[in-house]
């Protein structure tokens, strides 16, 4: 029998059944509106005239529906350019938080080298720190890159680059690394793989949630930052999305910088409607071993 905190006897009672759907249907009412509510104003308000959504207090409804925002949006924004530049920028996050959070987490689960809990712990105190605190060295860094002395400004490493190495991701790795039983190492070993033939062949095909969930956090990263692309990409043949709208905002009516937005929020609900179970099955997959 699972536990919950209200037993199945007092869900029995008249009062407890009653008050117990009561505040779970009051709890979930609540949720729904603080979620949905800006969504729905968004996709409302980017149907409405300029007059219509600078209304007090707003309307709830667009009283004449104007589908050619989205068409004015798309083509006075140059959208397609921006996405473009959006995707560009979300699937070279994509490889290389693959690739080298994958190693890392692979080397402190399985290889286990020298200090490795050092190490771990170390990464993990890095989520301790607030991001604004890491935006004036990360700038003066792409502007002088040390040694090399090469500007970033306008370039994809500046973004591709302090997203590499991600703690958090380096955790969730880690622990479904963890989670790969070891007799399965030991089989390859055993066999004469070697550690990266293992990795390859064995732990990265048990492991396509966790790497699904990854990806999928790299490309909402990229899709919704704004404060650091808007540093590194001043031009607008580099901007992204986000930075792409706030700049064109200035001389663009309130209610076609709506429909900009809507338009750039479909592809990570997209996203996140066909992925939502690899999501959690990603997340959970590694907290039980066995």
């Amino acid at each position: 029998m699972s536990r919950t905190l209200i037993s199945q006897a007092q869900l029995r009672r008249g009062r407890g059944r009653i008050l117990y759907w009561s505040v779970l249907v009051g709890v979930l009412a609540v949720c729904t509106l603080v979620f949905i509510g800006p969504l729905y104003w968004m996709v409302t308000g980017a149907l409405k005239s300029g007059q219509e959504i600078a209304r007090t207090p707003p309307t709830l409804f667009p009283h004449d529906p104007q589908t050619r925002n989205y068409t004015d949006a798309w083509n006075n924004l140059n959208l397609a350019k921006l996405m473009f530049n959006t995707f560009y920028y979300a699937l070279g996050a994509v490889f290389f938080q693959l690739v080298f959070d994958t190693a890392a987490a692979y080397a402190l689960s399985k290889l286990r080298p020298v200090f490795g809990n050092v190490v771990l712990g170390a990464m993990l105190a890095t989520l301790m720190i607030p991001a604004m605190v890491l935006i004036v060295p990360q700038y003066v860094t792409a502007i002088d890159l040390p040694f090399v002395h090469v500007s970033l400004i306008d370039s994809p490493w500046a973004l591709w680059l302090p997203l590499v190495a991600n703690a958090f991701n380096i955790f969730l790795l880690k622990r479904f690394f963890d989670s790969i039983p070891e007799d399965l190492i030991a089989a390859a070993q055993v066999d004469g793989a070697s550690p990266l033939r293992t990795l390859w062949s064995i732990i990265l095909p048990m492991s396509r949630p966790i790497l699904g969930v990854v990806s999928i956090f790299a490309v909402t990263y990229v899709w919704k930052d704004f404060l650091w692309p808007k540093l590194v990409m001043p031009s607008p043949e580099t901007r992204t999305l986000s930075v792409g709208i706030y700049a064109f905002s200035g001389g663009t009516p309130m209610n076609v910088v709506v429909a900009a937005s809507v338009i750039a929020a479909i592809p990570t609900v997209i996203i996140f409607l066909i992925f939502q179970r690899n999501i959690m099955a990603g997340l959970t997959s590694g907290s039980l071993k066995g």
